[in-house]
């Protein structure tokens, strides 16, 4: 019997940031390594990755880094991990093209080639465990779930899927082996909990596939399609429309072009015709009907690029009468009103808009049938919903208790969360180190509550700045008090209020300096507390109070 342990690090109760940990007795599997794209409240954050505190604390005990899929959510915290843990790196070949890609232009990781290309056939053995695949159904192709295979019984972690019974053979589910492995014992189950709560089932994406051509065929002008670079799935679908109805593809943005490049090369994904992607120069001369223009946009989040067409502030695409911008993503809730802005301004543009995910339901996420039917096919002892905010884990462990699992045998983990399976149970063992790491440019975690207040408060009442210059040995201001407000008042308009915050500030530094026991940290402080308690008085708002206060030491008074 084995000692057997999962915490999820990242990817429970939030959307986004895969990374699960299996313990099976001494050796570590990591599953997936994903991070997430900060919303609007983590301001100048780049992206959020996982702790990786308690893997680089075991980092001896890594067995492998398995990867499910090549989205950024599952292989794009992969450079920060590496930087300081040494483990082989496993995926399909597009996953480990596509994690390569994201190890390689981060530039924090030097000269790391331990990778492995699998498949679904491939078996790994590490002594009393082995590591399995099979193919699942997802918006990229090569996506497969992982199998661990122990002496208690199979663990299954699904990866993002859903199935879709009229998926092309790329995509396709591999059913007979599910069935096989369910056969086979599956003694814990961590499935993918994104859509749990959906009241409507995805649609085939043979039926996307005919809505778009059809709205291709029927546009009068240009047509500007809205995807998330990463979904080769919906690239496709876009190349062959664009094919069927006489028109070219224009590329948009460097990520773009270097995930259709690396598709292309590994043959996941079809050109239909060798010059159906044209150049800036060629699109120009090409008329409105013949076009249609892919853009995702930076960090393949298309949103904020279709707002700066709206406005005439993109790059290489503006808005103009008679554009139709076909928005082929399904926003997660926390874009929703980011898009209904969107969608205003570009009928402002004189533009049309045509929104897929209002039409039907085309999620790359298994739906409940298809969640319940997963369970079905792998009747596991123990489930562990993953992926997904707690309303998600919530309504899947209510299918699955649906099913016949009793809630004793279901676990709604936390980040950090210890889940021991022994002696036929399941158990919280306590907890290790959990939680979100800021990446912000090159810093790594130097990012914490503290500073993010600041800039909250900064973004919405601004700073304000007094200068001083004084002499301690004289025991008075040499020059100022010089106020300087930044986003808090206007100047020009303000003279009173900055005459009596200069009044203030001289009054405080001119107490202190009277003071024997004279400390620096007391008067910036008592400068801080006099400003902000009139500027509140005053203007209700709490700016950033910034006193610099400089000492003159070789003054010497004038004769």
């Amino acid at each position: 019997m084995s000692s057997i342990k999962i915490i999820a690090l990242g990817g429970v109760r939030e959307n986004g940031k895969s990374l699960y940990v299996v313990e099976v007795d001494e050796d570590i599997f990591v599953l997936d390594c994903g991070l997430v794209y900060p919303e609007d409240e983590l301001l100048g954050i780049d992206v959020v990755i996982p702790d990786f505190t308690y893997l680089e604390e075991n980092k001896n005990r890594i067995a492998g880094v398995f990867l499910s899929h090549g989205h950024a959510d599952a292989v794009g915290a992969l450079p920060y991990f590496l930087q300081n843990i040494d483990a082989p790196v496993f995926g399909t070949e597009l996953t480990i093209a596509l994690a390569k890609l994201f190890v390689e232009s981060s530039g924090l990781v030097k000269n790391f080639d331990d990778y492995h290309v699998i498949n679904e056939n491939t078996e790994i053995d590490f002594g009393k465990t082995m590591v399995r695949f099979f193919k699942t159904t997802h918006t990229i192709p090569d996506s497969v779930a992982i199998v661990i295979k122990t002496d208690d019984g199979n663990i299954v972690y699904t990866g993002d899927f859903k199935f879709d019974q009229s998926a092309t053979i790329e995509y396709q589910s591999n059913f007979g082996k599910i069935t096989d492995i369910g056969e086979d014992y599956v003694l814990a189950l961590l499935s993918d909990s994104s859509d749990a709560e959906s009241p409507v089932e995805n649609i085939s994406d043979r039926r996307i596939a005919e809505g778009m051509l059809d709205t291709f065929r029927n546009a009068s002008g240009r047509i500007i399609v809205a995807c998330v670079a990463s979904n080769i799935l919906r690239i496709q679908q876009v190349f062959n429309a664009a094919q069927e109805s006489g028109r070219k593809i224009f590329l948009t943005g460097v990520e773009l072009e270097e995930i259709v490049d690396i598709a292309i090369r590994l043959h996941k994904l079809t050109v239909p015709s060798p010059d159906l992607i044209v150049t800036a120069k060629e699109m120009k001369n090409l008329p409105d009907e013949k076009l249609v223009v892919l853009e995702t946009g930076n960090a393949g989040e298309p949103i904020k690029a279709l707002q700066k067409m709206a406005l005439g502030r993109h790059k290489q695409i503006n808005l103009h009468q008679g554009d139709l911008v076909y928005i082929a993503t399904t926003p997660s809730i926390a874009m929703e009103t980011a898009l209904a802005r969107t969608k205003d301004m570009i009928y402002r543009a004189e533009a049309e808009v045509f929104e897929m995910a209002s039409m039907s339901k085309a999620s790359g996420h298994a739906t409940p049938n298809d969640l319940k039917l997963m369970i079905n096919f792998l009747q596991p002892t123990f489930f562990i919903p993953v992926q997904g905010e707690y309303r998600n884990l919530l309504a899947h462990a209510e299918l699955a208790n649906e099913l016949g699992i009793p809630y004793k045998n279901i676990y709604i983990p936390g980040k950090g969360d210890i889940i021991e399976i022994k002696n036929g149970r399941m158990n919280a063992a306590g907890q290790v180190p959990a939680g979100n790491v800021l990446v912000d440019g090159i810093g790594v975690g130097d990012i914490g509550n503290i500073v993010l207040k600041d800039r909250k408060i900064l973004s919405e009442d601004g700073i304000f700045v007094a200068v001083v210059t004084i002499s301690r040995r004289l025991g008075k201001i040499l020059t100022g008090p010089q106020i300087v407000s930044r986003g808090f008042v206007y100047m020009k308009t303000s003279e009173d209020l900055l005459q009596e915050s200069s009044d203030i500030v001289r009054e405080v530094v001119e107490a202190n300096l009277a003071q024997s026991d004279f400390e620096w940290p007391r008067l910036k402080q008592e400068v801080r507390d006099s400003l902000s308690r009139y500027l509140f008085d005053k203007t209700k708002r709490r700016p950033v109070i910034l006193p610099i206060i400089m000492e003159a030491s070789n003054y010497q008074k004038n004769n």
